[in-house]
Protein backbone atom coordinates (compact mmCIF):
# COMPACT_ATOMS: atom_id res chain seq x y z
CA UNK A 1 0.00 0.00 0.00
CA UNK A 2 1.86 3.33 -1.04
CA UNK A 3 2.92 5.16 2.11
CA UNK A 4 0.43 8.01 1.73
CA UNK A 5 -2.43 6.37 2.31
CA UNK A 6 -0.91 4.20 4.98
CA UNK A 7 0.01 7.31 6.46
CA UNK A 8 -3.87 8.33 6.47
CA UNK A 9 -5.54 4.82 7.33
CA UNK A 10 -2.98 3.59 9.04
CA UNK A 11 -5.10 1.88 11.20
CA UNK A 12 -6.24 4.82 14.12
CA UNK A 13 -10.00 4.74 14.94
CA UNK A 14 -9.11 8.65 15.70
CA UNK A 15 -7.83 9.36 11.97
CA UNK A 16 -10.80 7.78 10.51
CA UNK A 17 -13.70 9.30 12.49
CA UNK A 18 -11.66 12.66 11.58
CA UNK A 19 -11.69 12.25 7.91
CA UNK A 20 -15.40 11.43 7.95
CA UNK A 21 -16.50 14.66 9.90
CA UNK A 22 -13.45 17.14 8.09
CA UNK A 23 -15.71 16.09 4.89
CA UNK A 24 -17.72 19.26 5.94
CA UNK A 25 -15.18 21.78 6.61
CA UNK A 26 -14.77 24.05 3.98
CA UNK A 27 -10.77 24.09 2.93
CA UNK A 28 -9.04 27.49 3.67
CA UNK A 29 -8.86 29.73 0.56
CA UNK A 30 -4.78 31.56 1.31
CA UNK A 31 -3.93 34.32 -1.02
CA UNK A 32 -7.66 34.33 -2.28
CA UNK A 33 -7.70 38.73 -2.17
CA UNK A 34 -3.94 38.80 -2.33
CA UNK A 35 -2.98 40.77 -5.45
CA UNK A 36 0.32 41.55 -6.54
CA UNK A 37 2.23 44.77 -5.57
CA UNK A 38 1.54 47.78 -7.75
CA UNK A 39 3.66 48.32 -10.75
CA UNK A 40 7.15 49.18 -10.68
CA UNK A 41 9.43 50.41 -13.36
CA UNK A 42 12.58 48.34 -14.19
CA UNK A 43 15.35 50.19 -11.87
CA UNK A 44 13.19 49.93 -8.51
CA UNK A 45 12.47 46.17 -10.15
CA UNK A 46 16.63 45.53 -10.35
CA UNK A 47 17.27 47.18 -7.07
CA UNK A 48 14.45 45.42 -5.05
CA UNK A 49 15.93 42.21 -6.70
CA UNK A 50 19.42 43.05 -5.63
CA UNK A 51 18.61 43.60 -2.19
CA UNK A 52 16.97 40.52 -2.22
CA UNK A 53 19.85 38.75 -2.99
CA UNK A 54 22.20 40.56 -1.19
CA UNK A 55 20.17 39.61 2.17
CA UNK A 56 20.62 36.11 1.19
CA UNK A 57 23.92 36.41 0.98
CA UNK A 58 24.74 37.54 4.18
CA UNK A 59 22.16 35.28 5.83
CA UNK A 60 23.81 32.56 7.08
CA UNK A 61 20.75 30.42 6.98
CA UNK A 62 20.70 30.39 3.09
CA UNK A 63 23.07 27.78 1.29
CA UNK A 64 25.17 30.36 -1.12
CA UNK A 65 24.57 28.25 -4.15
CA UNK A 66 20.56 28.33 -3.23
CA UNK A 67 20.40 32.35 -3.63
CA UNK A 68 17.83 33.57 -5.73
CA UNK A 69 19.36 35.14 -9.42
CA UNK A 70 18.52 37.81 -11.46
CA UNK A 71 19.86 37.28 -14.77
CA UNK A 72 19.52 41.03 -16.38
CA UNK A 73 21.05 43.02 -19.62
CA UNK A 74 20.99 45.90 -17.23
CA UNK A 75 18.03 47.27 -18.92
CA UNK A 76 14.59 46.70 -20.09
CA UNK A 77 13.89 43.99 -22.49
CA UNK A 78 11.49 43.06 -24.78
CA UNK A 79 10.53 39.91 -23.20
CA UNK A 80 11.15 38.71 -19.12
CA UNK A 81 10.64 35.61 -17.58
CA UNK A 82 9.62 34.50 -13.65
CA UNK A 83 11.06 30.93 -13.10
CA UNK A 84 9.78 29.39 -10.01
CA UNK A 85 11.34 26.43 -8.18
CA UNK A 86 9.96 22.99 -6.92
CA UNK A 87 8.96 22.38 -3.40
CA UNK A 88 12.09 20.93 -1.61
CA UNK A 89 14.78 22.29 -4.59
CA UNK A 90 15.54 26.12 -4.41
CA UNK A 91 16.77 28.71 -7.75
CA UNK A 92 20.05 26.35 -8.35
CA UNK A 93 17.38 24.01 -9.94
CA UNK A 94 16.61 26.47 -13.20
CA UNK A 95 20.36 27.33 -13.80
CA UNK A 96 20.39 25.87 -17.09
CA UNK A 97 17.07 26.64 -18.05
CA UNK A 98 17.43 30.68 -17.01
CA UNK A 99 20.74 30.51 -18.91
CA UNK A 100 18.78 29.57 -22.01
CA UNK A 101 16.27 32.08 -21.59
CA UNK A 102 19.01 34.80 -21.11
CA UNK A 103 20.81 33.91 -24.16
CA UNK A 104 17.94 34.49 -25.88
CA UNK A 105 17.36 38.19 -24.66
CA UNK A 106 15.38 37.50 -21.50
CA UNK A 107 16.11 39.29 -18.44
CA UNK A 108 15.20 36.68 -15.80
CA UNK A 109 14.27 36.98 -12.10
CA UNK A 110 14.66 33.42 -10.19
CA UNK A 111 13.56 33.82 -6.55
CA UNK A 112 13.90 31.65 -3.84
CA UNK A 113 10.86 29.97 -2.09
CA UNK A 114 10.25 30.43 1.63
CA UNK A 115 11.85 27.83 3.76
CA UNK A 116 14.11 26.17 0.63
CA UNK A 117 17.27 26.46 0.15
CA UNK A 118 18.72 27.10 3.42
CA UNK A 119 21.02 25.12 5.95
CA UNK A 120 17.77 23.37 7.18
CA UNK A 121 17.69 20.48 5.52
CA UNK A 122 13.87 20.31 7.14
CA UNK A 123 12.83 23.94 7.05
CA UNK A 124 10.62 23.59 3.99
CA UNK A 125 8.23 21.34 6.36
CA UNK A 126 6.90 24.71 8.04
CA UNK A 127 6.17 26.43 4.57
CA UNK A 128 2.44 27.22 4.73
CA UNK A 129 -0.06 28.07 1.72
CA UNK A 130 -0.36 32.17 2.61
CA UNK A 131 3.60 32.70 2.60
CA UNK A 132 4.02 31.04 -0.66
CA UNK A 133 1.53 32.82 -2.71
CA UNK A 134 2.85 36.12 -1.16
CA UNK A 135 5.94 35.13 -2.50
CA UNK A 136 4.66 34.41 -5.56
CA UNK A 137 2.92 37.61 -5.62
CA UNK A 138 5.57 39.48 -5.13
CA UNK A 139 8.34 37.86 -7.36
CA UNK A 140 5.86 38.92 -10.03
CA UNK A 141 5.67 42.49 -9.01
CA UNK A 142 9.57 42.29 -9.82
CA UNK A 143 9.67 40.46 -12.99
CA UNK A 144 6.50 42.15 -14.63
CA UNK A 145 9.01 45.40 -14.65
CA UNK A 146 12.07 43.92 -16.24
CA UNK A 147 9.79 43.13 -19.91
CA UNK A 148 7.34 44.52 -22.00
CA UNK A 149 5.79 40.84 -22.26
CA UNK A 150 6.46 38.60 -19.29
CA UNK A 151 5.41 35.16 -18.46
CA UNK A 152 5.68 32.75 -15.79
CA UNK A 153 7.43 29.18 -15.38
CA UNK A 154 7.21 26.76 -12.36
CA UNK A 155 7.86 23.28 -11.78
CA UNK A 156 6.33 20.89 -9.31
CA UNK A 157 4.71 22.97 -6.53
CA UNK A 158 6.03 26.04 -8.38
CA UNK A 159 3.97 25.69 -11.38
CA UNK A 160 0.85 25.85 -8.58
CA UNK A 161 2.23 29.20 -8.04
CA UNK A 162 2.70 29.65 -11.65
CA UNK A 163 -0.64 28.84 -12.48
CA UNK A 164 -2.36 31.09 -9.41
CA UNK A 165 -0.01 34.12 -10.42
CA UNK A 166 -2.00 33.19 -14.58
CA UNK A 167 -5.37 33.59 -12.91
CA UNK A 168 -4.96 35.88 -9.86
CA UNK A 169 -6.57 39.59 -10.68
CA UNK A 170 -4.33 41.72 -11.47
CA UNK A 171 -1.10 40.18 -12.86
CA UNK A 172 -1.15 40.04 -16.41
CA UNK A 173 1.00 36.78 -17.55
CA UNK A 174 1.32 36.59 -20.87
CA UNK A 175 2.62 32.98 -21.25
CA UNK A 176 2.80 30.16 -18.77
CA UNK A 177 4.83 26.82 -18.59
CA UNK A 178 4.13 24.23 -16.25
CA UNK A 179 6.67 21.33 -15.79
CA UNK A 180 5.32 18.52 -13.59
CA UNK A 181 2.37 20.65 -12.44
CA UNK A 182 1.09 19.50 -9.20
CA UNK A 183 -2.07 20.10 -9.04
CA UNK A 184 -3.09 16.56 -7.25
CA UNK A 185 -1.04 13.65 -6.00
CA UNK A 186 -0.73 10.87 -8.49
CA UNK A 187 -3.43 8.13 -8.02
CA UNK A 188 -0.72 5.49 -6.76
CA UNK A 189 0.26 7.84 -3.81
CA UNK A 190 -3.52 8.81 -2.54
CA UNK A 191 -6.73 8.36 -4.11
CA UNK A 192 -8.65 11.56 -5.35
CA UNK A 193 -11.03 10.67 -2.75
CA UNK A 194 -8.13 10.78 0.04
CA UNK A 195 -6.78 14.32 -0.99
CA UNK A 196 -9.56 16.05 1.16
CA UNK A 197 -8.53 14.23 4.01
CA UNK A 198 -5.29 14.93 3.27
CA UNK A 199 -5.77 18.78 2.96
CA UNK A 200 -7.37 19.79 6.44
CA UNK A 201 -5.85 16.86 8.22
CA UNK A 202 -1.94 17.49 7.65
CA UNK A 203 -2.51 21.27 5.96
CA UNK A 204 -4.49 22.09 8.78
CA UNK A 205 -2.01 20.48 10.84
CA UNK A 206 -4.37 18.26 12.84
CA UNK A 207 -2.22 15.06 12.98
CA UNK A 208 1.37 15.64 13.35
CA UNK A 209 3.49 16.02 10.54
CA UNK A 210 4.98 12.82 8.31
CA UNK A 211 7.50 12.62 5.82
CA UNK A 212 7.66 10.26 2.64
CA UNK A 213 10.37 8.60 1.16
CA UNK A 214 10.94 11.00 -1.07
CA UNK A 215 11.33 13.55 1.69
CA UNK A 216 8.40 15.01 1.29
CA UNK A 217 6.59 16.47 4.44
CA UNK A 218 2.78 15.93 4.02
CA UNK A 219 2.24 19.22 5.73
CA UNK A 220 4.04 21.21 3.41
CA UNK A 221 3.02 19.51 0.57
CA UNK A 222 -0.73 19.83 0.85
CA UNK A 223 0.00 23.90 1.28
CA UNK A 224 0.37 23.52 -2.33
CA UNK A 225 -2.65 21.68 -3.12
CA UNK A 226 -4.22 24.03 -0.76
CA UNK A 227 -3.36 26.82 -3.31
CA UNK A 228 -4.14 24.33 -6.25
CA UNK A 229 -7.84 24.01 -4.73
CA UNK A 230 -8.15 27.93 -4.49
CA UNK A 231 -7.51 28.18 -8.36
CA UNK A 232 -10.97 29.60 -9.89
CA UNK A 233 -13.23 27.82 -11.90
CA UNK A 234 -14.28 28.23 -14.57
CA UNK A 235 -10.76 29.44 -14.94
CA UNK A 236 -10.47 33.39 -15.41
CA UNK A 237 -9.66 35.30 -18.93
CA UNK A 238 -6.47 37.20 -18.38
CA UNK A 239 -3.61 38.05 -20.85
CA UNK A 240 -2.40 34.53 -21.67
CA UNK A 241 -0.95 33.99 -25.33
CA UNK A 242 0.12 30.80 -24.77
CA UNK A 243 0.06 27.94 -22.42
CA UNK A 244 2.52 24.89 -22.41
CA UNK A 245 2.81 21.75 -20.06
CA UNK A 246 5.62 19.24 -20.41
CA UNK A 247 5.26 16.08 -18.13
CA UNK A 248 6.91 12.46 -17.85
CA UNK A 249 5.16 9.12 -17.92
CA UNK A 250 7.26 7.94 -15.30
CA UNK A 251 6.38 10.71 -13.04
CA UNK A 252 5.22 9.15 -10.29
CA UNK A 253 4.63 12.13 -8.34
CA UNK A 254 1.89 14.04 -9.64
CA UNK A 255 -1.75 12.89 -10.75
CA UNK A 256 -0.91 13.21 -15.18
CA UNK A 257 -4.54 13.68 -15.75
CA UNK A 258 -4.94 17.07 -13.62
CA UNK A 259 -1.18 18.42 -14.97
CA UNK A 260 -2.75 18.40 -18.74
CA UNK A 261 -6.73 19.06 -17.69
CA UNK A 262 -5.97 22.42 -15.28
CA UNK A 263 -3.99 24.11 -18.00
CA UNK A 264 -6.17 22.84 -21.18
CA UNK A 265 -9.31 24.79 -18.87
CA UNK A 266 -7.38 27.55 -18.80
CA UNK A 267 -6.03 27.76 -22.07
CA UNK A 268 -9.32 27.30 -23.29
CA UNK A 269 -11.03 30.06 -21.16
CA UNK A 270 -7.99 32.08 -23.00
CA UNK A 271 -8.96 31.04 -26.32
CA UNK A 272 -5.56 29.97 -26.62
CA UNK A 273 -4.13 26.47 -27.68
CA UNK A 274 -2.83 24.13 -25.13
CA UNK A 275 0.71 22.42 -25.97
CA UNK A 276 1.63 19.55 -24.03
CA UNK A 277 4.92 17.90 -24.03
CA UNK A 278 5.53 14.23 -23.04
CA UNK A 279 8.30 13.62 -22.79
CA UNK A 280 9.65 9.68 -23.83
CA UNK A 281 10.21 6.92 -21.42
CA UNK A 282 13.57 6.66 -22.60
CA UNK A 283 15.11 9.95 -22.01
CA UNK A 284 14.43 8.48 -17.84
CA UNK A 285 13.04 11.41 -17.02
CA UNK A 286 10.82 11.02 -13.85
CA UNK A 287 9.34 13.79 -11.79
CA UNK A 288 11.81 16.36 -11.80
CA UNK A 289 11.40 17.38 -15.64
CA UNK A 290 14.63 19.95 -15.78
CA UNK A 291 16.93 17.09 -14.40
CA UNK A 292 17.68 15.86 -18.06
CA UNK A 293 20.76 14.35 -18.58
CA UNK A 294 23.01 13.96 -21.75
CA UNK A 295 20.23 15.61 -23.83
CA UNK A 296 19.45 18.71 -21.86
CA UNK A 297 20.39 21.34 -24.39
CA UNK A 298 18.11 19.95 -26.77
CA UNK A 299 15.01 19.89 -24.32
CA UNK A 300 16.07 23.01 -22.77
CA UNK A 301 15.39 24.46 -26.32
CA UNK A 302 12.14 22.81 -26.38
CA UNK A 303 11.14 24.00 -23.25
CA UNK A 304 11.65 27.68 -23.82
CA UNK A 305 9.57 26.68 -28.09
CA UNK A 306 7.03 25.17 -25.67
CA UNK A 307 6.62 28.68 -23.57
CA UNK A 308 6.72 30.82 -26.72
CA UNK A 309 4.36 29.36 -28.39
CA UNK A 310 6.13 27.99 -31.11
CA UNK A 311 5.51 24.71 -31.22
CA UNK A 312 2.45 22.70 -32.63
CA UNK A 313 -0.43 22.10 -30.00
CA UNK A 314 -1.52 18.69 -28.45
CA UNK A 315 -4.11 17.31 -30.30
CA UNK A 316 -4.26 13.55 -28.53
CA UNK A 317 -2.87 13.06 -24.85
CA UNK A 318 -3.60 9.91 -23.48
CA UNK A 319 -3.35 9.49 -19.90
CA UNK A 320 -4.84 6.47 -19.16
CA UNK A 321 -8.65 8.02 -18.35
Amino acid sequence: MPEIIAFVVGGSALVVAAVAGLWLWPVRRPGRRLAPAQPLDFDTAVRAAEAHVADETTDPAVRPESRSRLLSHGSRTDRAVLLLHGYTLAPEQYDDLSQEFFDRGYNVWVPRAPQHGTVDRQAHHRVQAEELTTYAARAWAIAAALGDEVGVVGISGGAVLATWLAQVPGAAVRRLLLLSPFFGPSPRQAPAYLVRPLLLLYGRRVLRDRVTSRGYSLAAVTQYLTIARTLPRPPRRGALRSVAVAISPLDGVVDLAAAVDVPRRIADANAVPLRVCTLPDALGVAHNTLNLGADGDEWRRRYVALYEGATAPATDVSLGR
